[in-house]
C-alpha cells in the first residue's frame, strides 16, 4: 500500500525573515517623507506641484514600494521554496483471525444484562474488528452446526455487517465446538500471514458435531494456528428467556425463567493450551471487553514503512521577479521618482 501527500516546503525558512526588510525600507521612506531630514527651501515650482500635483509627484512612493517587493521577492527565493511529494510504501504482515462464534439457545441466557450472552459478544467482537485495520478476518458461526458468515477479509464494513446480522435460531441448536474450529481451520487453510489465530467464543460444552474438538485441536497444532478459548457467562442456574403459552390469551409470550447451563471449562483450556493459545472466562460485559483487548495486544501485526521524497524547486520565478522588482527600483530612482522629505 502506498500513500502519495503533495506540498510545499521551504529547504531554508530563515530566510524567510529577510522579507521583513521589504515593509522596513517602505516603512522608514514614509517616515523619512512625514519627519524630514533636512530643511527644505520652498520655491515658486514646489509650491505649484503641491497645488496641482504632478506625475512625478503621485508616483514618487514607486521606487520604494518596488524595491520593497524586490527584497520580499528576494528573500523568498533564498528560502529555497520546493514543491513535490512523500510517498509511503508500507508494508504489513499482518495476522489473519478467523471469530468463531457461538449461537446455540445458551447463549441467549440473561446473565449479561441488560444484553443477553450473545449481544454482547456481538458488541464486542464489532470493537475487536474496527482496531484490527492491518490484519484479515473472518467470521464463522456455530451452534449443531457451524457456518461461514464471512471468509477472511479487509473489508471491515462487509464484516460488521455479517456480524450485525447474527441471530439466535440461525442454526439447530446445539453446541458443535469441533465443527466451529473445523469450519474456522478451513478457512485458514490456504492463508499465506506469518500468523493466524482462531478466536472461539462459547458458553457450552460441546454435545453436538461430528467433529470431535481435541481432533480438531490437533489439526490446528498441525497447521501452526493459535486456538484463544473465551468461556463466556457461567454454568449453574441462569436467567433464561422461553416461550410459554399464556393459559389466558393462548399467545406465546417470553418468560424469563432459571434454567440449569453446563459448561467445560476442562476443555477449552486444554484446547488453549495444545495449540498454544490462551484461556479466558469472561463473567460480565466488562471482562469480555478486557479479554478482546488482552488478545489484541498478544496477536499485533507487523508493519514495515519505507518512505520516499521528491521535490522540485521553485525558487526561479522569485529569484526573475526580484531581479525586475529592484531593475524597476532602479530605473524609477534615476528618472527623479523618489520620496522627497516635508
Amino acid at each position: 500500500m502506498s500513500e502519495v501527500l503533495a506540498g510545499v516546503r521551504f529547504a531554508e525558512p530563515l530566510w524567510l525573515l529577510a522579507a521583513l526588510a521589504g515593509p522596513a525600507v517602505v516603512a522608514a521612506a514614509l517616515v523619512r517623507e512625514r519627519r524630514g531630514w533636512h530643511v527644505a527651501f520652498p520655491s515658486l515650482s514646489r509650491v505649484s506641484s503641491r497645488l496641482v500635483p504632478g506625475w512625478r509627484a503621485r508616483l514618487r512612493h514607486l521606487p520604494v514600494l518596488l524595491a520593497g517587493l524586490g527584497l520580499m521577492a528576494a528573500a523568498v527565493a533564498l528560502a529555497r521554496p520546493q514543491h513535490g511529494f512523500e510517498r509511503r510504501d508500507v508494508t504489513t504482515q499482518g495476522v489473519d483471525i478467523v471469530v468463531a462464534l457461538d449461537i446455540s439457545g445458551s447463549m441467549a441466557a440473561e446473565d449479561f444484562r441488560p444484553a443477553n450472552r450473545l449481544q454482547v459478544a456481538k458488541d464486542v467482537v464489532a470493537g475487536f474488528i474496527r482496531q484490527r485495520v492491518n490484519d484479515r478476518l473472518g467470521l464463522v458461526i456455530f451452534a449443531s452446526t457451524s457456518l461461514t458468515k464471512a471468509p477472511p477479509t479487509t473489508d471491515t464494513g462487509v464484516l460488521l455487517r455479517q456480524l450485525e446480522d447474527v441471530q439466535l435460531g440461525q442454526l439447530p441448536d446445539g453446541t458443535a465446538i469441533g465443527s466451529g474450529l473445523a469450519t474456522s481451520l478451513n478457512r485458514l487453510r490456504h492463508s499465506q500471514a506469518k500468523s493466524r489465530v482462531i478466536v472461539l467464543v462459547t458458553d457450552g460444552a460441546n454435545n453436538s458435531g461430528e467433529i470431535d474438538p481435541d481432533t480438531a485441536a490437533d489439526i490446528a497444532r498441525a497447521m501452526g494456528v493459535k486456538v484463544y478459548t473465551v468461556l463466556v457467562g457461567r454454568g449453574g442456574k441462569v436467567p433464561m428467556p422461553v416461550q410459554v403459552q399464556d393459559p389466558f390469551t393462548g399467545r406465546m409470550v417470553t418468560r424469563t425463567v432459571t434454567t440449569e447451563v453446563e459448561v467445560d471449562e476442562g476443555l477449552l483450556q486444554r484446547l488453549a493450551a495444545r495449540t498454544q493459545g490462551e484461556f479466558f472466562r469472561a463473567e460480565n460485559p466488562e471482562s469480555m471487553r478486557q479479554i478482546f483487548a488482552r488478545i489484541d495486544e498478544l496477536e499485533k501485526s507487523e508493519i514495515k514503512v519505507s518512505t520516499y521524497r521528491r521535490y522540485r524547486e521553485l525558487y526561479r520565478p522569485f529569484l526573475l521577479a526580484a531581479a525586475a522588482l529592484l531593475t524597476a527600483a532602479a530605473a524609477a530612482w534615476a528618472a527623479g521618482l523618489r520620496v522627497a522629505p516635508a
